[in-house]
């Protein structure tokens, strides 16, 4: 199982942190739909990822070191062709190896761009009277901003997930709010009972951080995801 194999090598290497690309492998493979991402070492592996994949693409600096990828220069979006690809790549290393000249840079993640949806915050804290709590609410910005999020005890059931997603202040934009799309709601719902049944069976595992996930009227895909497991 990929779950067994990423935590054997993070537990190898003698880290808590997980890359973006081991965290979207497994969640993955627990049922939860997220971006096609692989890593690229080289510039020459990035163009032929990004040709495999189809453009546009995004590009994000890969580093267990690097928490906050946008404010180290380390994300480019919307890359259309080869010659994009290539300056990204440069541009990527060059700004962060200068904000943080001591992380350990494995290389570059390649994935494609996905269509703008609403987006929403999922993921899993542990608290420390309760145990695992599964998190669901607005993301992007508007979760540090608003904080308009649900929370339950995991483990959870499709009745628990309903109500977290009915009890958001903002449920109205998940039912289409002055004209835009509605959100397929009872895909979340069935994301979230994953996420709570793969948080159930993986106690390993501390915090996940799924933000953005873009929800569609058909379907939601998690665009960047972050896991920290137990030290």
């Amino acid at each position: 199982m990929i779950i067994d194999e990423v935590l054997a090598q993070a537990k190898k290497e003698n880290r808590s942190v997980l890359t973006e690309i081991e965290a979207k492998q497994i969640l993955f493979e627990a049922g939860i739909n997220c971006t096609d991402t692989r890593l690229a070492p080289t510039k020459e592996k990035a163009v032929a990822i990004a040709e495999e994949i189809g453009y546009p693409v995004v590009l994000k600096v890969s580093s267990v070191d690097i928490t906050h990828k946008s404010d180290a220069g380390g994300v480019k979006v919307n890359l259309k062709n080869k010659e994009e690809v290539e300056n990204a790549f440069d541009e990527i290393m060059a700004s962060c190896k200068k904000v943080q000249p001591n992380a350990d840079i494995e290389g570059i993640s390649v994935q494609g761009m996905a269509k703008p949806g609403l987006e929403i915050i999922m993921g899993m804290i542990k608290d420390d009277t309760f145990g695992p709590v599964v998190m669901f609410g607005l993301g992007g910005v508007l979760v540090e901003v608003l904080k308009d999020v649900s929370f339950r005890i995991v483990p959870i059931e499709k009745a628990d997930a309903v109500e977290m997603t009915n009890e958001i202040q903002g449920k109205k934009l998940l039912e289409g709010y002055r004209g835009q799309p509605p959100a397929d709601v009872a895909y979340l719902q069935d994301m979230l009972v994953k996420l709570s049944n793969f948080v159930h069976q993986t106690p390993q595992i501390n915090e996940i951080d799924m933000n953005p996930l873009f929800a569609y009227e058909d379907g939601a895909v998690v665009v960047d995801a972050r896991i920290i497991l137990e030290d």
